[in-house]
């Protein structure tokens, strides 16, 4: 049986990955979901990955917004939210698939959106689980920020996340837009810091790994690489990463209290 969410636009984001967002539809389509409208926010692929976009959108039915260049996730997902005329936003990059329990914690995510105006996000994916929370209701708890130093978890800055979550699609005029031609890194860190400052309400599904999973395939790999010291088992490594994400912490709690900034 289908299931439409018509008050919710999918808008994806992707840069020379069209497989992965051929992939990304098709999997919605076999699990009988479908949305008021569809958005996909292009970066400035090359021309072979941008032809298989247009032939997806004869296929799948999407509004495609385009870039002549490449100028960075934060105004990719700019130009695709502007185009949103739906009141909520699934927001999902093109490397994710929806696993089979989706329609169902989404189904409770959107009931939550429409009956608690102060929610801002929800979020259905994550590398580690949001370390300071209550429960919410539903298998969902809602983030909660500490600004303590004793809460000494610098994942608790990630309220706000870039993985796969609705939102309302004003979310630009409570927290602003994304920084456009930075690091994938400074912008999602630029737009935590925001939701935070703006007092942003997320809620956060406790079983992460089971809405969404993340994949990358050999022959579209991740375009967003890490340093190699921050992947190393060995122990001086490991160690010097925990002084890091220490000094992290403390950075990013000055910039918080005393940047007054937009980063």
């Amino acid at each position: 049986m289908m299931k439409e969410f018509k008050d919710v636009t999918l808008l994806v984001t992707t840069y020379n990955r069209s497989k992965s967002l051929k992939r990304l539809l098709d999997t919605f389509n076999k699990l009988n979901v479908r949305f008021g409208d569809m958005v996909v926010s292009d970066d400035g692929s090359k021309p072979e990955h941008l032809n298989d976009i247009k032939a997806l959108q004869k296929e799948f039915n999407f509004r495609l917004i385009t870039s002549p260049v490449n100028m960075g996730l934060g105004d990719n997902i700019n130009k695709g939210q502007d185009a949103i005329q739906t009141p909520y936003t699934l927001y999902v990059q093109e490397d994710f698939e929806p696993l089979p329990a989706f329609e169902t914690h989404f189904a409770d995510a959107l009931e939550f959106m429409e009956t608690d105006k102060d929610l801002d996000i929800v979020r259905f994916y994550a590398y580690f689980k949001y370390p300071y929370t209550k429960p919410y209701g539903k298998g969902f708890s809602e983030m909660l920020f500490k600004i303590s130093p004793l809460a000494n978890n610098h994942i608790k800055f990630y309220v706000y996340s870039d993985h796969p979550h609705l939102r309302r699609s004003t979310f630009f005029q409570k927290f602003g837009r994304y920084k456009p031609k930075v690091n994938v890194n400074l912008s999602e860190y630029g737009m935590a810091l925001s939701f935070i400052k703006n007092k942003g309400k997320g809620i956060f599904f406790d079983k992460f790994n089971t809405v969404f999973e993340q994949v990358n395939t050999t022959d579209e790999p991740s375009t967003v690489g890490r340093a190699a010291w921050r992947e190393s088992k060995n122990q001086a490594m490991l160690a010097a990463r925990a002084v890091y994400l220490q000094f992290k912490l403390l950075k990013w709690t000055y910039n918080l209290l005393f940047n007054t900034k937009r980063l």
